[in-house]
């Protein structure tokens, strides 16, 4: 027996009235995607060569920027809304719940229109096809900045933010070498380069939904309930998808390698005598560390699973600290190996390793750490101190860090005392990590949301990341620029947008009053927990 004893529980399908609402909630989010689609077409971060400015029709929106941010910011709020609204049909402790394959295909329909447009939120991508390309040209990009190794001139650094074009790639190595395959194909064209990019992070996103359902039926949560937070999440499809963040392909991989590993892992109820081993079962478990090495070959955060994977083994056999011993020894082995096999078979070397704090040189707004620090540097100035926000923030940070790290060993240690599930801690370290980093963005976040989706059943954890999900998710613009000296376009473009969404939400009411009306709840109870309860190591 490989997997949870815990189940989600019996639950009908939808009926007839549910099955029209949920049908009016994908057609308001294929809605949403197309509006955000079109208005990425003036309002997204563009190549400088735009291709766009060459298609008869489409070019109209370049010329309109007010307009195509207001419609881009039309289409957020409503895949947004059309997000919550299928959350009601999927979430735990109803008699009738969405399938899988109904979550499934709303979210298909849902990503379809965000595969070929513009880059939104972000420039980044820029920042992969530069520092990829950078590799290519067998230059080192953990010691030299895009406009040091290419020039400011060249096509790939002209798209990079200014404030990365000089720093080296936080990115591990599998990932640049990846890249470089990419610009390769590419050649010159930024915006084939772009879609390239996105293929790796639609490679990603397809992991994500393959392992997510998988894990969630282990621990006892409905698989469409898991794809409904960590899939269809507008953080995901933002900024994952249209954005191509390399998350995508960090947190699948991480995912996929917990999912392979724990593939023929033996249940264990603590207190009980291990089961034996059955054949294949450490051939998985090897594979499983080896994939999410890899996911830490792409971003480091990765490698925290790892640790939790480790408990997961030393829980599955007798439970002693000698078997955790064991386990760590192996998690460690096989991360040293594939880091020493992808580091020098790409020939880019260790080099990554003192590049990893590159991000720490952005102070973003949304960071606790980074707006606590810069309280304290205008308190020394009050104070007549002077100005030492930098030496502030960068104790901050040190500090969050530490914080960070002893969560994790709680956590850890926690774990593998049977008081959490291992996911559950991955889930929670990963999300101090962001949180507490000087350079917090929204997506980090995924790290933590993204695992805990398929583990935790609580309503109070369900709610907490579903509010916190949809508020970042409107926070960025879809340029990702604040819009120098013409900020009052956001606001006109918002003000537009919210209108506009109020109308169609009101349309949406006709066509389904349930929509609207305040859910009801069913007499089941809202299991699984957490922890507490013994069940299995996965």
């Amino acid at each position: 027996m490989t997997r949870s004893p815990v189940t989600p529980g019996r639950t009908d399908p939808l009926d007839a009235d549910e099955t029209r609402a949920l049908e009016v909630t994908r057609r308001f989010g294929i809605i949403g995607a197309l509006l955000l689609a079109f208005g990425s077409l003036g309002s997204g971060a563009a190549p400088v060569l735009n291709p766009v400015l060459e298609i008869p029709v489409l070019r109209l929106f370049t010329r309109i920027p007010t307009v195509s941010v207001a419609i881009a910011f039309t289409g957020m709020g409503m895949m947004v809304i059309a997000w919550l609204w299928l959350g009601r049909f999927a979430r735990p402790g109803r008699n009738r719940i969405a399938s899988q394959g109904q979550v499934l295909r709303t979210l298909v329909t849902w990503t379809l229109p965000l595969l070929v447009i513009p880059p939104l939120f972000s420039r980044d991508v820029y920042s992969y096809l530069a520092q990829s390309e950078i590799v290519r040209r067998g230059f080192d990009p953990y010691a030299l900045g895009p406009a040091e190794a290419l020039g400011v001139g060249d096509p790939f650094t002209a798209g990079v933010s200014n404030m990365w074009r000089d720093t080296p790639a936080p990115y591990g190595p599998a990932f640049l070498e990846i890249g470089s395959w990419l610009t390769g194909i590419a050649g010159t064209n930024v915006a084939v380069g772009v879609l390239l990019q996105r293929l790796v992070a639609l490679v990603g996103f397809g992991l994500i939904v393959w392992a997510l359902p998988r894990l969630a039926r282990r621990y006892g949560v409905a698989p469409g309930t898991a794809l409904w937070l960590g899939a269809a999440n507008p953080l995901v499809l933002f900024h994952l998808v249209a954005g191509a963040h390399n998350e995508a392909l960090g947190i699948g991989l991480m995912l996929a390698g917990l999912e392979l590993g724990m593939r023929r892992l033996a249940v264990r109820v603590k207190g009980e005598p291990p089961p034996p081993w059955v054949k294949g079962e450490f051939t998985f478990i090897v594979l499983g560390a080896v994939v999410i090495s890899l996911a830490a070959m792409v971003k480091i955060h990765a490698i925290v699973a790892l640790g939790f994977f480790g408990v997961m083994i030393a829980r599955r056999a007798r439970g002693r600290f000698t078997d955790l011993a064991a386990a760590a020894a192996l998690m460690l082995v096989v991360f040293v190996a594939v880091t020493l096999a992808v580091s020098f078979g790409t020939g880019l070397g260790l080099g990554w390793v003192g590049a990893l704090e590159t991000p720490s040189k952005v102070w973003s707004w949304l960071s606790p750490v980074a707006e606590l620090g810069q309280l304290g540097g205008v308190l020394g100035i009050v104070l007549g101190l002077g100005n030492h926000t930098g030496s502030v923030i960068s104790i901050l940070g040190l500090l969050g860090y530490g914080v960070a790290g002893a969560v994790t060993l709680k956590f850890l240690w926690d774990s593998f005392h049977w008081r959490y599930r291992p996911i559950i801690g991955l889930g929670v370290s990963l999300g101090a990590f962001m949180m507490l980093h000087v350079s917090m963005q929204p997506w980090w976040l995924l790290w933590a949301v993204v695992p805990l989706a398929a583990a935790a059943g609580t309503s109070r954890f369900r709610n907490a990341a579903t509010a916190v999900s949809a508020a970042l998710a409107l926070l960025i613009p879809p340029t990702g620029s604040p819009f120098d000296n013409r900020s009052f376009l956001l606001h006109q473009a918002f003000a537009a947008a919210v209108i506009v969404v109020g109308l169609m939400v009101l349309v949406a009411w006709r066509l389904s009053p349930m929509l609207l009306s305040r859910p009801g709840r069913s007499p089941q109870s809202d299991a699984p927990h957490t922890g507490g309860r013994p069940t299995a190591d996965s």
